[in-house]
């Protein structure tokens, strides 16, 4: 688990790739045209938007040095960046809860990291 705290060189350039790559996965996915499946659960976008930023966060984490605060800024200027382009979209709308869903998925990984560093205390560090 050292590695989300404290990656080494490989590790955070592999984190890198993979985190452009899932911007780039995340925006197609959030502007593109939606696909109806015919299959309808409730909530799934919520729990949609609130795991990419989940996973995005925990890339975030490992593949950039800067402090939580500013990642946590980042993605959630992203998270609006991502409502304000579906706002003018025709196929697409613009959602409060969107961007809820976006920056809880964030904070829960932040908050568990917290909590995992006070748990053992050998990362604290």
């Amino acid at each position: 688990m050292n590695f989300v705290i404290a990656p080494n060189r490989q590790q955070r350039l592999m984190a890198r790739m993979l985190f452009m790559v899932a911007i780039a996965v995340t925006s197609y996915l959030v502007f593109s045209r939606p696909v109806h499946s015919g299959v309808s659960l409730p909530h799934f976008d919520k729990v949609m938007h609130f795991s990419a930023f989940f996973a995005l966060a925990l890339l975030m984490q490992i593949a950039s040095g800067i402090k939580q605060r500013w990642q946590i800024l980042l993605l959630a200027l992203y998270a609006l960046l991502i409502e304000a382009v579906q706002y003018h979209l025709t196929y697409r709308s613009a959602e409060l809860l969107d961007f809820a869903a976006d920056v809880g998925g964030a904070l829960l990984f932040y908050a568990l990291l917290r909590a995992l560093k006070l748990c053992q205390p050998e990362l604290r560090s």
